[in-house]
């Protein structure tokens, strides 16, 4: 029995201690071949184990609690964030934690306060959750399934959806059946009332403790069909009243759960006093949507759906009505639509139902006609202010006033190489461009974003010789992010490498196999304990092209930008190593390109310089801060056919701009992506990009009341633009 811990035979806790320690080692270990694909497994082992006996949670708990308090004693600040996120996901799912254990793992968490960035960040946020399990026992677990599973009650509305972006570059066609199942993957017994039979059972195991027979009380909830509603109703809204008065007497929330049990059990017909052991209540995986990124709105169209409540059946796909309606909520003009409720506006992204034309033509000569008069319409500030709280959320850990609260959490999980990541970039400044001139999804849901790098190259080494292909892959943000949070290198870095052989595997099976749980466990996982922002700098690319009739084109990119001059590529190919490359080499130096650019540097100073030269060709790659606080800049490598010494070879800068002084064709490629490829160039001006909401504050010229308090927020934003992708750790933005 899970209530008789302080008892459990001490070779359940040295099993568990042995288990812990091979984690930990794995952590430190580097990352070498084959061995990469395993990584992550003895984590998702581990949970599966106190999944299935849930009798071993307490041990586990005492387990990392003693790891936690060696961590203090010991300098071995690298495993403190993988300790705090194996034992926040172990509470989460434990069915009972004795008080004494609950208050010495929240004392041994808030000692961990006073470590530095990013420690300190993770200890506070888990030390404000296990307070608020502590005060109410089952909360988390509740208000998670919930979310996830968004179950209707009167007391807690959030809701919560997934939905995964894979990279049709990297997934092949053949594989995405397979992936999709495996993503989707539903355990049995997932229906309406099963969740809310967990719910039930869950939280009132979890105050009850001893007191509650678990198996007796599971089978009566199976036996009250559709009343099993009722009790789901009265158990959240108790627990929900315990979690907002806090400091009313703990007895209270206790009796008004033992009255919902005593009603179950005497309506089974069951002893309501006789006490048993506790079952588990697994934590099923949350609803996730799976779609093979093709369009460029996909994510915006989602997103849309989601926050104004459109399900799949009332979805038309009828792209150019549906793209006029788009455009009339995103209008500017009079703003006739922005005074909408949310019940008309969501009908203008729909397609008028299915009937006969002469209905639909009649009903358009009894409307009213309206001449509307195209004008500008400046943004209300109680919209503004959505969208500057919104920038300083994103941009920072410490938010300086209290999160608006909304109803709805879109978590976007990214599935790719440095493309998807580009492409992400790209659709997240589109979705914030649209929300600064017409506030949409700001007011109605939080985005959080994930990725997961997945590539359909061999491993690359990072060692000696092959240094070189390393750099030269499509993961080299996966490997920053790695760096960063080892946490997130263990288990989401070698999660991509394993993911397409799974889908191999299965593909390869002989008859129909069954889903395989492993990889929807793991988004889970990912998804519910990281909380914790990395931004990638976004950069803004500016291309001019030879041709006047032909329009300058803005884009944007986050990992590298190439630029060559096609004959010589193809000279550096046909002669390198030959007799003849000596000479080609005298003869062609490469064409002749104007370099301007501000250089980057530690103090911030704005040093702009101008350099003349000629080269076959150049690469931009965004170098990330290592360990220089804050030096985010541009890393520019000029290819030669004649080696350059290393000072002249390659620039830091903030920004760039580039010339060519020749008419030679120029290509450019963005985030290594060839669907991302320009031609026929003049030049190329890179900039931070900046972000719209910064652009949209900055850019007014009267200031009311409301719009002073909007410009003292201003001091809080990032006046560039950055990707936040949720990790576990995090760093300092």
């Amino acid at each position: 029995m899970e209530t008789s811990g302080g008892s459990m035979s001490s070779a359940i806790e040295c099993n568990l201690y042995r288990s812990i320690q091979a984690i930990l080692r794995e952590l430190d270990a580097p990352c070498q071949g084959a061995s990469a694909c395993n990584r992550g497994m003895l984590r998702w082992t581990l949970h599966k184990r106190i999944e299935n006996n849930p009798s071993h949670c307490v041990s586990l708990l005492k387990v990392l609690i003693k790891e936690l308090e060696k961590v203090e004693r010991v300098d071995y600040k690298t495993r403190i964030i993988p300790l705090l996120h194996i034992l926040a996901y172990v509470v989460l799912q434990s069915v009972h934690i004795p008080e004494d254990l609950f208050e010495r793992m929240y004392v041994s968490i808030k000692k961990l306060i006073t470590l530095p960035e990013p420690y300190c960040t993770v200890s506070l946020a888990y030390a404000r959750i296990m307070k608020m399990e502590m005060g109410t026992p089952g909360l988390l677990y509740q208000r998670r399934l919930i979310a996830e599973q968004s179950l209707k009650n009167d007391s807690f509305t959030l809701q919560e959806k997934v939905f995964v972006f894979a990279d049709p570059a990297v997934f092949p066609e053949s594989l995405v059946s397979a992936v999709r199942a495996d993503v989707e993957f539903t355990a049995p017994n997932c229906g309406m009332e099963s969740h809310m039979q967990r719910v039930v059972l869950h939280s009132l195991q979890a105050t009850l403790g001893r007191h509650c027979n678990g198996p007796r009380l599971s089978q009566a909830l199976e036996d009250c069909g559709t009343r099993v509603r009722r009790h789901f109703q009265e158990v959240v809204s108790a627990v929900e009243e315990s979690m907002e008065a806090a400091t009313s007497d703990p007895g209270h929330h206790r009796t008004q759960l033992q009255h919902i049990y005593t009603d179950i059990m005497a309506a089974a017909k069951q002893d309501p006093s006789a006490s048993g052991e506790v079952c588990g209540v697994p934590l099923p995986c949350p609803e996730i949507t799976f779609n093979i990124w093709k369009q460029e709105e996909q994510i915006w169209n989602e997103l849309v759906n989601f926050a104004l409540m459109i399900s799949p059946s009332e979805r038309s796909f009828d792209e150019d009505d549906l793209e006029e309606r788009r455009g009339s909520i995103m209008s500017n003009d009079s703003g006739i639509e922005g005074d909408l409720p949310v019940a008309e506006l969501s009908a203008l992204s729909l397609e008028p139902g299915p009937g006969p034309p002469e209905t639909q033509n009649e009903q358009r000569r009894k409307s009213p006609q309206f001449i509307r008069w195209n004008c500008v319409r400046k943004m209300k500030v109680a919209d503004r202010m959505a969208l500057v709280r919104e920038s300083v959320r994103v941009g920072s850990r410490s938010d300086p006033f209290p999160r608006e609260e909304r109803n709805l959490v879109g978590r976007v999980l990214v599935m790719g190489d440095d493309r998807a990541l580009g492409r992400l970039a790209k659709a997240y400044l589109s979705i914030r461009k649209r929300e600064s001139k017409h506030l949409l999804l700001t007011k109605r849901l939080n985005l959080e974003m994930y990725y997961i790098p997945v590539s359909n190259e061999p491993t690359v080494a990072l060692s000696g010789e092959e240094m070189t292909t390393a750099q030269e892959s499509k993961l080299t943000l996966a490997r920053f992010l790695g760096s960063v949070d080892p946490w997130y290198d263990c288990n989401i870095n070698s999660l991509g490498a394993m993911m397409l052989k799974l889908a191999n595997m299965s593909r390869s099976s002989k008859g129909p196999s069954e889903p395989s749980p492993f990889l929807a466990d793991i988004i889970s996982y990912y998804i519910r304990t990281a909380f914790q922002p990395v931004h990638l700098p976004i950069y803004s690319i500016k291309i001019t092209f030879s041709k006047l009739s032909t329009s300058p084109v803005e884009d944007v990119f986050v990992s590298h930008v190439q630029m060559d001059f096609p004959e010589f590529k193809s000279l550096r190919a046909s002669v390198k190593g030959s007799l003849r490359h000596k000479r080609a080499t005298q003869l062609f130096s490469g064409a002749a390109v104007a370099v301007n650019y501000t250089k980057a540097s530690l103090s911030k100073r704005e040093v702009d310089t101008g350099i003349t030269l000629r080269t076959c060709g150049v690469g931009i790659s965004v170098a990330h801060p290592g360990g220089s606080k804050d030096l985010n800049s541009l890393s520019v490598t000029f290819n030669d056919l004649i080696p350059r010494p290393c000072n002249a070879s390659a620039i830091r800068a903030n920004n760039l701009k580039i010339q060519v002084l020749e008419k030679r064709p120029l290509i450019l490629c963005l985030d290594k992506d060839s669907r991302r490829v320009f031609s026929d160039i003049q030049s190329v001006e890179i900039t931070p990009c900046l972000d719209p909401g910064y652009c949209l504050q900055s850019a007014r010229s009267k200031h009311t009341l409301e719009e002073e308090k909007e410009s003292a927020l201003s001091k809080y934003m990032s006046r560039t633009l950055t990707l936040p992708i949720n990790t576990f750790s995090g760093v300092v933005h």
